[in-house]
């Protein structure tokens, strides 16, 4: 297993789930991309996160995708594990397999469709998980999904748990990040999940990113959280507007599944950019649209 404790300016992607020809998992060319990403110097990988369409794979293809990725990073960056379910038993389950598969953290969502009754049934659902957690977990704020931002006074609360080391925060509102950076303790990770908001949140303390995009251009996120860590403003500023933020706007348009597919196929890093519905790919024009945005990321460099 590998170490948990992140650097400032961390950056590890929640990586695309890729399909073969027959519609199943296709296990030998996501061990390809982590091994790509691991030696492109990223700091973690998150398998069965949203860009990994984990909604729409089974329990068994969950599982296998998890299994499959820990082998490949062999301990060599940490292994933060999607078990997003809407029960807690549902949770600990997908947690308890990986544990024993070696990843070294769960990422949990707050139930989707339906909503809770909020703070006390989020501050009971994720006391209940992390009770029973056999790993270190982050929780994941994605309101757009599940309908409901975590609330901050359940996350000030639940923070204290032993069990529960960092948020991801996608709610996309920045001063909810800057109070979660301020009302957690500071051995708390927080995590930017919205790629083109980790250098606007750098200032704001957080620890560096869950990000999409660093799986297709992960040495421009090398590259910024270097800038993020040498306190390079003027860097770190070029690189999030000429490098992310164009094809961030992409993946807002198209979605980040698709879009991450596209563009890691212009990499070379997959070898094709097949989704499950509900989600599908851009016109032609699009990709190739994706593809040159990907290589006039990399000439920003």
């Amino acid at each position: 297993m590998a170490d948990l404790d992140f650097r400032h300016g961390a950056v590890s992607p929640p990586i695309v789930t890729s399909f073969d020809a027959d519609g199943g998992v296709d296990r030998r060319a996501l061990a390809n991309h982590v091994e790509t990403l691991v030696d492109a110097g990223l700091d973690g990988v998150v398998p069965c996160g949203t860009t990994g369409e984990f909604a729409s794979l089974t329990d068994t293809e969950r599982r296998a995708v998890v299994e499959t990725v820990v082998e490949a990073a062999d301990g060599r960056v940490p292994v933060i594990a999607g078990a997003a379910d809407t029960t807690v038993s549902g949770v600990v389950d997908r947690l308890r397999f990986a544990a024993d598969v070696g990843a070294d953290a769960g990422l949990v969502t707050l139930p989707y469709y339906h909503n809770s009754t909020a703070p006390a049934g989020q501050r009971a659902f994720f006391d209940a998980v992390a009770d029973d957690a056999p790993l270190p977990i982050y929780l994941y704020d994605i309101p757009s999904t599940v309908g409901e931002p975590i609330d901050s006074d359940v996350l000030a609360a639940v923070a204290t748990h032993d069990s529960v080391v960092g948020l991801k925060d996608t709610s996309g509102d920045i001063s909810a990040v800057d109070t979660a950076v301020d009302r957690t303790p500071d051995e708390f990770t927080v995590f930017q999940g919205v790629d083109a908001l980790l250098y606007p949140c750098a200032s704001l303390g957080v620890d560096g990113g869950i990000h999409a995009l660093a799986q297709v251009i992960p040495e421009v996120f090398v590259s910024l959280g270097e800038a993020i860590r040498d306190g390079d403003d003027a860097r770190a500023l070029a690189l999030h507007r000429e490098a992310i933020t164009p094809i961030f706007d992409r993946c807002a348009d198209h979605g980040f599944a698709p879009v991450a597919k596209v563009a890691a196929v212009s990499r070379g890093f997959i070898p094709n950019a097949r989704v499950r519905p509900p989600l599908t790919l851009p016109d032609e024009a699009t990709r190739e649209a994706i593809a040159a945005d990907v290589d006039a990321a990399l000439d920003a460099m």
